[in-house]
């Protein structure tokens, strides 16, 4: 499914963005990187949350993320089977839309929410937590926990149904560009453990 995906969205690339690089998953998998990047370049995850693809459970999506100068810019964080699609773009905003059965999108805008003062809503990944993020979930004012899967947790973050995502675990830039950069233009953002921003490319 992953290289199927890939197949179809590297023939659109080639064909709206011609001469931009473009680093994919699978093609990376298999040895295919460019060889320079320069200024411009796309990240593509055709299929981000294999366990939730293989379970069933529609958590599922494909990421796409324009990066300029190190920097995510603009994305589009597409869950196919919830019939769900986030995009973003740093300077304009971002939307969520909904998917209805004849193709047609239905769009609202979102922004990321203040905290509410019951206190945070923490979003756990259902493949990676481990005891560090418990330590940090632990020292938190949280109200509530969720689990989403994929790319997911950026989007509920950006239209403000969650308000962090901790993540000590290793991660690639194909997994969080596209996420990213949606969730940046709905005003949030990303950071490492030191609160810097992550550097792509």
């Amino acid at each position: 499914a992953d290289e199927r995906a890939e197949r179809v969205i590297l023939a659109d690339l080639e064909r709206l963005l011609p001469g931009v690089p473009v680093v994919a998953e699978e093609r990376a998998a298999a040895g295919e990187v460019p060889a320079r990047l320069g200024e411009w370049f796309v990240l593509v995850d055709p299929l981000d949350g294999t366990r939730e693809f293989v379970s069933r459970n529609g958590e599922f999506t494909v990421n796409i993320a324009l990066i300029e100068a190190g920097r995510p810019v603009a994305g589009v964080v597409h869950a196919p089977a919830l019939g769900e699609v986030h995009v973003g773009a740093i300077g304009i905003g971002a939307r969520a839309g909904r998917i209805d059965p004849q193709g047609q999108i239905v769009w609202r805008d979102i922004a990321v929410r203040e905290v509410p003062a019951e206190g945070l809503t923490v979003l756990a990944s259902r493949s990676h937590g481990g005891p560090e993020t418990e330590a940090l979930i632990a020292r938190l004012p949280v109200a509530r926990r969720l689990s989403v899967g994929s790319s997911l947790k950026f989007c509920r973050l950006a239209e403000g149904a969650a308000d962090l995502y901790p993540r000590f675990g290793r991660t690639m830039e194909w997994d969080t560009a596209a996420g990213e950069a949606v969730l940046a233009a709905a005003g949030g953002e990303v950071v490492d453990l030191d609160g810097r921003p992550l550097v792509y490319g």
